[in-house]
């Protein structure tokens, strides 16, 4: 039977516009330099999402910090890049870097549990160590917590595991959690918003930090410069799609290969998401290549648009990101 007996037609429902992009700044770099010889500024933070020119840029800001008199050194705010063995499919690109050195990369194994506690952990001995150098520290990726995690100012509690409020959570399904974690801050990345069990441990751990605040006699940035890079979604999308057919054809499937039979498990590789999520369902026979390259393609999408959308937010709480055109 019709849903619609008299045969009329239905205005169609409107899509939204989406939100336009900032307009882009001109970095006065010397300005900025002077500023933190001068002690205004204790880190540059270069940001953006995904296939935006992040690296390069940070590596051509590292090199100009080092013509007008300091060397600067990168730190990776990427929460994949820290796994050994995990490199084209985190697109390490290492060769971008040159003689720039970078630091939290290739940091542990693939398959461990690095969680964003350790890696504050690790942040701050480097961060002092680059410091202490008489080096400029440039923190470079699109890992919103961990780029939150370096900047503000204090530590974060490491949550212990809490049994009876899992057992609480278990009940839920993982779309009334994702909804339940949305309100208690920003969202996670992708990675763990595709696992129930990490949902479960992301509330977790939230729960903690508001019965826990942090403590701040820690070694981390208080007066941080936010860069961020800016393309348009157009040719962020046209970039993602090009370099995921050229990582493709460089071993990304044989690199998972590679990773499950060295001993570490489908269900690990899963769990960091996005790529290793896709590529492993592909190669345990349950994704075709066409249908693994469709899924993929459209998840980086979705994921570069929401490193934005956490970037906006970073805005909309009063922190000044000035956007460029790499």
């Amino acid at each position: 039977m019709s849903r619609n007996p008299d045969n009329r037609k239905r205005a169609p429902i409107p899509v939204p516009e989406p939100a336009p992009l900032p307009d882009p700044e001109t970095i006065d770099i010397e300005g900025i330099f002077n500023e933190y010889v001068d002690g205004g500024i204790d880190l540059v933070v270069v940001l953006g999402p995904t296939a935006s020119g992040k690296t390069r840029y940070a590596v051509a800001l590292a090199k100009r910090f080092r013509e007008l008199g300091r060397p600067a050194e990168i730190l990776s705010a990427d929460s994949r890049q820290v796994y050994r063995g995990m490199d084209i499919g985190t697109g390490k690109d290492l060769c971008e870097y040159e003689d720039v050195p970078y630091h939290l990369i290739d940091i542990v194994d693939a398959g461990s549990r690095f969680d964003l506690y350790q890696w504050q952990e690790a942040f701050e001995v480097a961060y002092k160590d680059i410091r202490e150098r008489g080096a400029i520290p440039v923190l470079c990726g699109g890992t919103g917590l961990y780029i939150q995690a370096a900047t503000c100012g204090y530590s974060l509690p490491q949550a212990p595991p809490d049994p009876e409020l899992r057992a609480s959570l278990e009940q839920y399904d993982i779309e009334e959690l994702r909804e339940k974690l949305a309100e208690m801050g920003p969202l996670p990345d992708e990675g763990v918003l595709q696992s129930k069990r990490r949902v479960i441990r992301a509330l977790e751990v939230a729960f903690y930090e508001a019965e826990h605040p942090g403590r701040r006699d820690v070694y981390l940035p208080k007066k941080p410069y936010f860069i961020g890079t800016l393309v348009s979604r157009e040719e962020r999308n046209a970039r993602i799609d090009r370099r995921l057919d050229e990582r493709l054809k460089e071993g990304m499937v044989d690199e998972v290969k590679r990773l499950i039979a060295s001993g570490v498990s489908p269900e690990d590789l899963m769990y960091y998401g996005l790529e290793y999520k896709f590529l492993t369902q592909h190669v345990l026979g349950i994704l075709t290549m066409t249908e693994m390259r469709t899924l993929l393609s459209n998840a980086i999408h979705q994921f570069a648009k929401r490193q934005m959308t956490w970037f906006r937010g970073m805005e909309k709480s009063g922190c000044r990101i000035h956007w460029v055109e790499p």
